[in-house]
């Protein structure tokens, strides 16, 4: 019998991502992975801008990835979508389904007409008026998932579901370790989108999504510096963050560390709003994505919130397939959107 497949989608703001799992007995097997860069502007945070461009570069990318299917997941974080705690009638999943946009209509910040809707439920309890269920209700903007999906249809793939990024960063780096009750707050750090994920025991209990990345620093280089984009990109990576504000740094040691500082502290309210919203307060800082490894970054970030931080990896959740590498951080998301099958 062939073995069970699942293609996670990421289509970032810089390059598109690929990966396909199989589930078999023994365990999740990366069978391959592949990316390609996007054009300037196909994709402006998060939010598919340029179809025709995006659907070009992902009839390559399946092209040179070689993939054995072309049903996908597809992953989705932009400033017009938004994750709220609510409360509901408990009732069957069908029924809920139908009447979550009566139920949740007063707080969206958008027409209900306007939106599409999914409820992820964390708790039952009784109330005097009999049981409600506690969950997230992800809703984002319909055109704006209608241009996501319209591109992976462009080079005729067929999208068989659009997850929220940030539960595919649950699932790929989230510590669930059975009888484990870790409180994690887990940080993916985009070009131009942070999503931060508050979890215990694999169960999310707060997601934020943060217009701020890496390409902050970038910027700040450029407009402090004068050099090209492609330029404050190598010096950012080849100093990081340094040591701290000591009077020996260079203009571009002070561009890097001052845009580093606000971002960093952004994400430290972040956790601490969560701790005082959600009721679970994190106790470790777990970082992913392609800014997460600047040099000083995570130190820092352990020395202003007073946690442990580490850089997540998705090593204990699968292995490699034959004659292929260990995944690197890029295909993260990707891995966590086709993890979702057996979620």
């Amino acid at each position: 019998m062939a073995r069970r497949t699942s293609i996670g989608l990421d289509i970032g703001c810089s390059a598109v991502r690929a990966a396909e799992l199989s589930f078999t007995a023994t365990g999740v097997v990366l069978e391959r992975s592949a990316e390609a860069p996007l054009p300037e502007g196909a994709v402006v945070d998060g939010e598919v801008v340029d179809v025709a461009a995006v659907s070009a570069v992902l009839v390559q990318l399946w092209r040179t990835g070689r993939f054995s299917s072309r049903r996908v997941t597809l992953g989705i974080a932009n400033q017009r979508v938004v994750v709220r705690e609510v409360e509901v009638p408990k009732m069957p999943a069908a029924d809920l389904r139908k009447a979550l946009p009566f139920q949740v209509q007063d707080v969206l910040p958008m027409p209900v007409e306007s939106a599409v809707m999914d409820f992820h439920p964390l708790e039952v309890r009784t109330t005097g008026s009999g049981q409600v269920v506690r969950g997230l209700l992800v809703a984002a903007w319909r055109d704006a998932v209608a241009a996501l999906v319209a591109a992976a249809e462009g080079a005729r793939l067929i999208p068989e579901a659009v997850d929220l990024t940030a539960f595919a960063v649950l699932r790929a780096v989230g510590s669930d370790v059975h009888g484990e009750t870790t409180t994690e707050a887990l940080v993916d750090i985009g070009a131009t989108i942070t999503q931060v994920v508050v979890h215990s025991g694999g169960a999310p209990r707060f997601v934020r999504i943060l217009m701020a990345g890496g390409n902050d620093i970038t910027d700040a280089l450029v407009e402090r510096t004068g050099v090209t984009v492609l330029e404050a990109e190598h010096l950012k990576r080849g100093l990081g963050i340094g040591d701290g504000l000591n009077g020996e740094l260079t203009v571009v040691g002070h561009a890097v560390e001052a845009a580093a500082l606000g971002f960093l502290e952004e994400v430290r309210s972040t956790i601490d709003y969560a701790a005082a919203t959600s009721g679970h307060r994190a106790e470790r800082v777990v970082l992913t994505g392609g800014g997460a490894r600047l040099d000083g970054l995570a130190p820092r970030l352990a020395a202003m919130t007073g946690l442990p931080v580490d850089i997540g990896s998705v090593s204990h959740r699968l292995r490699p397939g034959r004659n292929l590498r260990p995944t690197d951080d890029a295909a993260t998301m990707a891995i966590g959107l086709a993890l979702g099958v057996s979620a």
